[in-house]
């Protein structure tokens, strides 16, 4: 049995597509020394891919972090594989907001030096030293204060299209550089109630305990995150607080909590909350684009880009390295965008005097 897959992707997505049975799109993480995580990482493909489980797996030294999609004929199956790992037991599992049963094509287990790429250097700060985990509906009721301050602790690109009301959403693009403006902005809010979130919780972990290293005294953190808010909310027929669409990092790239769209695209300036990569594989720009501009520029963020794509002399890749996946501040808004937004503010100034 080969432990890597070995079908090209167009093959994979197919096959996916032709599939007659349902799926389920779950995710867990733990913080959990794992001696041995070379080997933990081959016993799971093992347990994993004859359940014909999909998804991106990463497993390191501090633990597991997992995004899943499991058939729902083989969910009982796969949760008695949890039982036989010391990290996976009784582990607390998250569902999707919104499931199509199309989020992974294939199954991938990657040994990382960490579970989440955060950039932090542990050795500077106690990770032990967390905030108050807070239930949903706790976090729910806090919210609604005017006495409390609320931070989004993912990437501007995920937040861009959902947050919850009020929060605070830093313009950053990784989480080292959120987390920096985060303790730079409420240097003089230390006292004051603090409410971390992100997708499922996992950076709040990281995040809760750097802040109370920089001496903040009331730290709270979302736990299960937004898919469990989401859940919970649903569950008890409250009003949702988080407004918008959940990023999410696989095929399906956002799934709606409220119905709502606060995001425009990022060519014409319309609402839109789709997410998509630039179809020029020498770009692959993540970017917010509508279906009438996707079928202007043929997928592609921009004029070069679409004409890059059609002229193979012209995509020398050089934009690849210029414009990778999250570095990509000083592209959020397209030129068209910016003008249309400056043309509007030169409008209304016009108008007020």
């Amino acid at each position: 049995m080969f432990l890597y897959n070995r079908i090209n992707k167009e093959e994979l997505k197919k096959q996916l597509m032709a599939e007659t049975f349902n799926r389920k799109t779950i995710s867990f993480y733990r913080y959990h020394y794992i001696d041995n995580p070379g080997e933990i990482r081959d016993q799971l493909y093992r347990e994993w891919f004859p359940l014909e489980c999909f998804g991106r797996i990463y497993v390191a030294r501090e633990g597991i972090n997992a995004q899943m999609s499991v058939p729902e004929h083989n969910m009982e199956a796969f949760l008695e594989t949890l039982a036989k790992f010391d990290l996976l037991k009784d582990i607390p599992i998250k569902y999707a907001i919104e499931d199509d049963g199309k989020s992974f094509y294939k199954l991938t287990i990657k040994v990382r030096p960490k579970i989440v790429a955060d950039g932090l250097d542990e050795r500077t700060f106690d990770v032990t030293n967390v905030g108050r985990h807070l239930s949903a509906l706790e976090f729910h009721e806090l919210a609604g204060k005017d006495d409390t301050i609320i931070v989004d602790m993912r990437n501007f690109y995920e937040s861009e299209i959902g947050h919850f009301e009020g929060a605070i959403c830093p313009e950053a693009d990784t989480f080292r550089e959120e987390i920096e403006m985060v303790v730079e902005q409420l240097q003089d809010k230390k006292d004051e109630k603090i409410l971390l979130y992100c997708t499922g919780g996992i950076r709040c972990e990281k995040a809760s305990a750097y802040l109370r290293h920089f001496g903040f005294n009331d730290v709270n953190q979302l736990h299960g995150g937004i898919l469990e808010y989401a859940r919970q909310i649903k569950t008890e027929n409250l009003p949702s607080r988080f407004i918008g669409k959940n990023f999410v990092f696989d095929e399906r790239l956002g799934e709606s909590v409220d119905g709502q769209i606060i995001s425009h695209c990022h060519q014409c300036g319309e609402p839109c909350d789709t997410h998509t990569n630039c179809a020029n594989d020498a770009c692959h720009l993540l970017f917010i684009q509508c279906p009438e501009c996707a079928a202007q520029y043929d997928g592609c963020c921009s004029d070069e880009c679409r004409d890059e794509k059609h002229d193979p002399e012209k995509n020398t890749g050089a934009r690849k390295k210029e414009y990778q996946f999250g570095n990509r501040k000083r592209n959020r808004v397209s030129l068209g965008l910016k003008k249309k937004l400056e043309s509007e503010q030169i409008g209304q100034e016009t108008v007020s005097e």
